[in-house]
This record gives structure tokens, sequence and C-alpha cells, in this order.
């Protein structure tokens, strides 16, 4: 009860500054709430920033602090498939912020988003550090804050990498209580998956097999998070893939796409029994609706 306290209490700051303020307050909802919530928690001793105080004021990210890079197989092709499932992640996040911002998102920006994340993950081995991931809280801060100017955001970045060069800015992200950037964190993937919502809304349903396509997509997403264990007997290969709801959602929506809609043979107008049900459903409120007008 006490960590869902912290969350909920970061939650109520960001909703009441959003609600209440306009301008740069607004946009700073995030970033006060956390502020808050850390303070509530450091005066409550449920937070430790000790280790600040014993972090070094300057230090450069070492080259190769693992050694010399090693190349296997199956590390090769686990991480492949890993990295296909980076870059489904990433080009989902650039058609959301497309949507945030409300520009068109083709083949090329997708394409130029893929290589930059690419880029960087390529650079930061080098560093000792993980592959680079578009994360959605980020897109998440673009919707919530309304900031959509990519100097801004170019600029942040410069900020957050000189930043990385400091211990002690590190010991104290690292000092915010879980519970906090949970609170937070509701408020940033709520708005991501309103994004997704958003862009589902503009797709079209009626004579053809998009609502098939869609559903069948985002069950097996779900699969992972409902049945964790769903995907235990079947080869390591393959539940790297299935056991993350965003490759797996991509997957079957590109699957079934190509099946259902760019190979054509076969198709009929009306085809989905869900969008004939839709239509069942509104041939028999024109029928009511007539029956009443004639009772009148």
């Amino acid at each position: 009860m006490e960590n869902i306290g912290y969350a909920g209490l970061t939650l109520l700051v960001i909703l009441t500054i959003s609600r209440v303020f306009q301008g740069a307050i607004s946009r700073l909802s995030i970033l006060i709430g956390l502020a808050v919530g850390t303070l509530v928690a450091v005066a409550t001793g449920q937070a430790d920033f000790s280790a600040v105080g014993h972090a070094r004021p300057l230090a450069l990210p070492p080259v190769l602090h693992f050694g010399s890079p090693t190349f296997e197989v199956g590390a090769i092709v686990s991480m492949t498939i890993v990295i296909l499932v980076i870059m489904t992640e990433t080009t989902a996040d650039l058609l959301a912020i497309g949507e945030i911002v409300g520009t068109e998102v083709g083949p090329r920006r997708v394409a130029d988003g893929l290589r930059a994340d690419m880029a960087a993950t390529t650079v930061a081995p080098l560093f000792g550090t993980f592959p680079c991931s578009a994360f959605a809280q980020n897109v998440g801060l673009v919707a919530l804050t309304g900031v959509k100017s990519r100097y801004v955001v170019a600029t942040g970045g410069l900020v957050l990498l000189l930043l990385g060069l400091l211990p002690p800015v590190g010991a104290v992200v690292a000092a915010i209580p879980y519970p906090v950037l949970g609170g937070a964190g509701i408020v940033l993937f709520g708005s991501v998956a309103a994004a997704g919502i958003r862009s589902l809304s503009r797709v079209q349903y009626q004579d053809n097999l998009n609502m098939v396509i869609v559903s069948v997509a985002v069950a097996v997403g779900i699969i992972p998070i409902a049945a964790p264990t769903f995907w235990d007997a079947f080869p390591e290969s393959f539940r790297v893939v299935m056991d993350s709801g965003i490759s797996a959602t991509a997957l079957v929506a590109v699957v079934l796409n190509l099946l259902f809609n760019e190979v054509t043979a076969g198709n009929r107008p009306g085809a989905s029994v869900f969008a004939a049900s839709q239509d069942r459903r509104d041939s028999l409120g024109e029928r009511l609706h007539g029956d009443r007008r004639a009772a009148r």
C-alpha cells in the first residue's frame, strides 16, 4: 500500500498540474510529479541518495570495457531476432509520433528513423552498453508536453549526453524510487496506447477483413501477458519472437495483411463475419425504427 501511495501521489500531481495550469508549467507536469514524489519518499525515509556523495564528479565511458568482441552463430541469430523486435517497436513509435505531431510518416521517414536507431546501436557496444531502442515513454512525453520541435529534441539529446558524463546525476536518477517512476509511467504508457488507438481509428473496416487482422494480432500480442508460459514448449528461437507482445503482434499483423489484403485472389466485399454481423445489427435497427414510425 505504501508503494501504491507513492505512485498515486505522483500520478495525482501530474494530473492536477495538467488540469489546472497551462503553458510551461503544464509541460513540466511529469518532471514536477517525479520531483514531488521523490521528495515525499525522502521525507518518509524511502529514498536513499547516499550514493550521490560517493560518485566521481566526471567520468568518461570506457571503450570495450568487457574486452574484445567475440562472434558465435547462436548469439548472432538470437541478437538478429532481438534487433528485428527493436526495429518493430521503433517503427511503431515513429508512426505514433507522426499521429501526435500531425505529419505524414511514409516509408522514407521510417527508413531514416531505423537507420538512425541502428547507427546508434552499432556504436553503443563500444562503450559497454546495450542496443539502442526508441522508448515508447518518449512518445508519451511528446504527447503530454506538446513540444514537437526537432531542434528541442536534439538539444535535449545533447544535454542528456553531457549529463551522462556526470556520475552524480546518474546516481540521483538511480535513487528515484520505482513506485514514483511507476506513477509517471501510467501517464506515459497510456499516452502511447491512446496514440495507437487513434491510429487504428483511421483504418477502414468496411467491406474487408481488417477487423479480423486487428483482432487476431492484438489477441496474439496479449498472450505473453495473459499466459506467460504459453510458448514454453516451443523452440528457443520461436519463443524469443513470440514472447514479445510487440514482435508477435507485428508478425501476425503483417502476415495476415499480406494474405488478406495483398493477395487479392478470391476476395469479395463484406467477407468479414464481424462486418456482416454489424450490418445485420444496423439493418435490424433500421427495421425497428421503421416499425416505430409506422406505429406512430
